[in-house]
């Protein structure tokens, strides 16, 4: 199993009740998306072990989920730390200027007044703020993603349009 082939959902921070079930912190916007999960992937000394959800209820950003064959609060503190997992097609598909970083990786920027600047070449996805990393004549330009600068998400095209402040290109040229 390739781990390059499923996102991150979230990471069990500990057990919860008598029944085995774990307390999970979901990174997610739109939590309710994932209310009928029926299996995950657990990240287990670096594998990706799949597991049945018997009950899952959510609240805010935070799940308590009760996995198959997990009968103790000992067995389930076993699983605490680990993150979860879910393959790429059980990503919710997304319209407009929304995206997930992994889709746009060789997507061409196009700035307002610059033109081409080159291909997405990975997203740096940094506390303070998610940085596109583009590639231009082997020059590295880093643009902030944020809505005042993105302006159209072409799937179609591969393409992002955006309008760069004044003197943000410049310093990388």
């Amino acid at each position: 199993m390739n781990k390059n082939d499923f996102f991150y959902l979230g990471r069990i921070v500990k057990a919860y009740g008598k029944k085995g079930e774990l307390n999970v912190v979901l990174d997610t916007d739109n939590p309710e998306n994932y209310k009928d999960l029926k299996s995950v992937f657990l990240d287990l000394k670096g594998n990706l072990i799949p597991y049945f959800i018997e009950n899952i209820q959510i609240k805010n950003n935070k799940a308590i989920i009760k996995l198959k064959d997990v009968l103790t609060p000992e067995i389930a503190e076993m699983f605490v730390n680990a993150e979860i997992f879910l393959p790429l097609d059980q990503l919710p598909k997304l319209t407009g200027n929304n995206f997930y970083y992994h889709d746009i990786i060789g997507y061409t920027i196009i700035d307002k007044n610059y033109g081409s600047i080159g291909k997405v070449e990975k997203v740096l996805d940094l506390p303070q703020q998610a940085i596109l990393q583009i590639k231009y004549k082997n020059k590295e330009i880093l643009v902030p993603i944020t809505d005042e600068i993105i302006k159209i998400v072409d799937r179609n095209n591969k393409q992002i349009k955006i309008e760069a402040p004044e003197g943000l290109i410049e310093i990388y040229l």
